[in-house]
């Protein structure tokens, strides 16, 4: 007989943390299409992405296997998509 496999470990604080900033991200983005109401304020997307980003280079300082730097690369590529965006809007 087959001892059962053992469960996955619980997710991490910083893990946790990523995936609430990801479904508040989804929130903001999805609700204006959803509800017909505002955009949400790029320089507040930015701001969730810029800490979704510190919190996987904390994550990859803990765990080796989660180095992407090619991912942190196209973060910081939207970002500077975002801000740059931003910086060319008349009045922002």
């Amino acid at each position: 007989m087959t001892s059962p496999e053992p469960a996955p470990a619980a997710p991490d604080a910083l893990t946790r943390l990523s995936f609430l900033l990801l479904l508040v991200l989804a929130a903001l983005l999805l609700w204006p299409l959803l509800s017909g109401g505002a955009l949400p304020s790029p320089v507040l997307v930015g701001g969730v992405l810029l800490v979704r980003l510190g919190v996987q280079v904390l994550r990859a300082r803990r765990d080796e296997r989660l180095r992407r730097p090619v991912g942190w690369a196209l973060d910081l590529l939207i970002l500077a998509l975002l801000f740059g965006q931003l910086s060319r809007q008349p009045g922002g």
